[in-house]
């Protein structure tokens, strides 16, 4: 199989709990060896989506391959190339690090030596050596989702699902993980990460998927989700009342958002920096008086606010 074929294929997945329908029609592909990232609000199916690719859950339609396995005909087979990390740490508190990795390791059918020396490894690659033959209930939270990963990887899986792997940790032990999840990403895994954290998608991941109210609502890297918001904006705050006024008439349709409690304008401005010189060229001869001024690029978080304002505008208008 290719780099570029496709190792995880989702076709028309739904997924409904009773009269909740979750999941109407989600379709997407994991190019071997890369990282798609999974999107959307609380409830949108990204859990399901996991569970469902994991088989811990049967879909209610579509059909879902993991590698060369069909995870409703074969979920054996899937279960045999995949890595799970969860929401929270799976790991046996009562039991040490090492312990916790080698149980695993014996659970994967790994002889007694093998999966200490595997343990051994992954308790170095993880940082995790001198809290190796503590209890795991004695680990701090990052520690544990450490182990917790380094437990889903006793088994060198060439796929690993992580479902919203840093919810809850400190920003230093989020960019620890991010570093080991770049880490797999360099050895040739292929991953799907969900995340309700917008800049881990935009750090880490190869492709985004948005969904929303079930369904797929945008995908593409997340230079191409950016760009569906427009160009960079020019946040102008004025220095008075008059001055905004005065701004305000000068700039009149170029702006597309004003704050008259802040004094505040935003121009929307191309890469060049050519926009930026006539609006201060325009203010300057207006004699409206600039108090601070930023460039603002779009972000993901406004790709997600844009997409889910729109369907909540729709549902609402509807």
């Amino acid at each position: 199989m290719s780099k570029n074929q496709s190792y995880i294929t989702v076709q028309n997945l739904q997924k409904s709990f009773n009269d909740n329908h979750v999941l109407k029609d989600v379709s997407f592909n994991v190019p071997k060896g890369s990282m798609l990232a999974l999107l959307g609000p609380n409830g949108a199916g990204k859990t399901t989506t996991v569970r469902i690719l994991s088989t811990l859950l049967s879909a209610d339609g579509g059909t879902v391959k993991v590698g060369d396995y069909d995870v409703a005909q074969n979920p054996e087979g899937v279960r045999s190339i995949i890595g799970l990390t969860g929401q929270s740490a799976a790991v046996d508190e009562l039991l040490t690090g090492r312990e916790n990795l080698v149980m695993m390791g014996r659970l994967y059918r790994l002889t007694k030596e093998s999966a200490r020396q595997r343990a051994d490894e992954l308790l170095n690659e993880f940082d995790l050596v001198e809290a190796a033959d503590r209890p795991a209930k004695t680990y701090s939270g990052g520690m544990r989702r450490r182990l917790d990963l380094a437990v889903s990887l006793i088994a060198a899986p060439p796929v690993i699902f992580l479902d919203e792997p840093t919810t809850g940790l400190d920003p230093r032990s989020r960019l620890v993980m991010w570093d080991i999840i770049r880490t797999l990403m360099k050895k040739g895994t292929t991953i799907l990460l969900t995340t309700q954290y917008l800049e881990e998608a935009d750090q880490l991941a190869d492709k985004i998927i948005l969904i929303n109210d079930g369904r797929v609502a945008a995908e593409g890297t997340a230079k191409q989700l950016k760009d569906k918001i427009g160009n960079d904006q020019l946040i102008l705050t004025m220095k008075s009342s008059a001055d905004f006024t005065k701004a305000k008439k000068t700039l009149g349709k170029k702006i597309v958002n004003d704050s008259d409690e802040e004094l505040t304008l935003h121009v929307p401005i191309k890469s060049n920096g050519e926009d930026v010189k006539d609006i201060l060229s325009s203010l300057q001869k207006a004699k409206a008086t600039i108090a601070s001024m930023e460039i603002h690029k779009p972000t993901l978080d406004d790709v997600f606010l844009s997409l889910t304002e729109k369907k909540a505008t729709k549902e609402k208008n509807d």
